[in-house]
């Protein structure tokens, strides 16, 4: 697996590509540009990690319980070794997740999954209910990767508390297909009373250009 490391500083980001993207794409399409202030003043660390959607949501060959259980690969592979390298001799154990389009339900699914690993999410007209890649099949492991049902289906508050202490940003267009997906995980998060921000952007707003913007916006915590 490749990755790019950007900053000498600072807290540290995961940052996943679009669907399928790759580890390059955050640095081809202006998003590393649009925040190198942050990357030069040394107050964040990127990393931009490789995906293997191919390999699994996407594998339509394959059934659906093989193309979770690769993603559960990856999953493993972001928390046993990219984690550990990025938070190494570090001063600064902050950690934020984040993504746009298929990178957005990455950074979702990752940092609910992990919340004592991770300190904010941002997911940038991310999707939250991976059941539209699952061709109707459902078991255990898809239900552990889906955000809207095991947040849904959490009653430790133990386990709550944990998800109650990230500082979640879901950010998407009025006209995102998307938007039904980030609302129902907005009011999953209410009902669990967990608090979030659902920032609903005018027209699409999916696309590289308002992502930029909205990395500017909501990657330091503001709006």
């Amino acid at each position: 697996m490749e990755l790019l490391l950007f900053g000498y500083a600072g807290a540290r980001v995961l940052a996943f590509p679009t669907s399928a993207g790759r580890f390059f794409d955050w640095e081809n399409r202006g998003l590393i540009a649009a925040i190198a202030d942050q990357i030069e003043n040394g107050w964040i660390q990127v990393c931009c990690v490789d995906s293997v959607d191919r390999e699994s949501w996407y594998a339509y060959a394959k059934h659906p319980a093989q193309r979770v259980e690769r993603h559960a690969q990856y999953d493993r592979y972001l928390h046993d070794e990219v984690l550990p390298l990025l938070t190494q001799g570090t001063h600064d154990p902050y950690v934020i997740v984040t993504g746009p389009s298929f990178g957005g339900y990455h950074a979702v699914n990752f940092g609910l999954r992990h919340p004592l690993r991770v300190n904010r999410i941002l997911s940038m007209s991310g999707l939250c209910d991976i059941r539209m890649f699952t061709d109707g099949w459902y078991g255990d492991s898809l239900y552990f990767h889906n955000p809207v049902d095991f947040v849904a289906g959490e009653f430790d508050e133990h386990r709550l508390d944990q998800y109650r202490r990230l500082d979640i940003i879901l950010a998407v267009g009025h006209d995102d297909r998307l938007r039904p997906s980030n609302e129902h995980l907005s009011q999953v998060l209410h009902s669990k009373r967990i608090y979030h921000r659902l920032r609903v952007w005018n027209g699409f707003a999916h696309d590289w250009p308002e992502w930029q913007r909205m990395l500017q916006l909501y990657l330091g915590g503001q709006n």
